[in-house]
């Protein structure tokens, strides 16, 4: 299968990935707008409103379809993640964008494992430190007026809406109190 050409998914083209990619220990190279051309897929059949048989049929497809990504991008992740350094040949940029995560993740925990058993009191302080000293990206549900954030710096007001990285604590606190949402990478 030529790379270079996109071709439009179908549950059979979909199996045969699927196939080749449990044949084989490493991963294998696919279209690399494979999730893009499943997402778009999905959509259009989600997008349509049939019904009797054919409302079945679709859903019946919709399950295939979504069970076999599933299987695919565990399978692919799984194989790129078996060795003890990760094997970023042939990754599609989502799968990648998985794993980038995953390396942060392992670090992380040397980082602190290490710190711990060393004795270095001093970076485990200043991990804490800045881990409560971040921001992150918040939506206001409701209007918000202004307010003096956790680092000293004034915030707002804010409309219904609004998106704002503010203190870590300050978030957590309008979200805890449904003022706003935790803007994830979904959003």
């Amino acid at each position: 299968m030529e790379m270079s050409e996109t071709k439009k998914i179908d549950v059979n083209l979909l199996y045969a990935i699927l196939l080749r990619e449990v044949e084989n220990d490493t991963v294998q190279e696919v279209d690399p707008n494979l999730y893009r051309n499943i997402a778009e897929f999905l959509g259009n059949i989600k997008n349509h409103d049939y019904d009797g048989i054919e409302s079945k049929i679709t859903e019946s497809l919709v399950k295939m379809i979504t069970e076999m990504t599933s299987i695919l991008l565990k399978i692919r992740i799984e194989k790129a993640t078996s060795l003890d350094e990760i094997d970023y040949s042939n990754l599609l940029d989502e799968e990648r964008f998985i794993l980038d995560s995953e390396d942060e993740l392992r670090q992380r925990k040397e980082t602190i494992l290490s710190a711990t058993l060393n004795g270095r009191l001093k970076l485990l302080e200043t991990v804490g430190e800045n881990h409560r000293a971040r921001s992150i990206v918040i939506r206001f549900l409701k209007p918000m007026d202004q307010i003096m954030g956790t680092d000293l710096q004034s915030y707002g007001p804010f409309e219904a809406e609004d998106v704002a990285t503010l203190p870590f604590e300050n978030a957590r606190s309008l979200i805890g109190k449904k003022v706003a949402v935790k803007v994830s990478w979904e959003d």
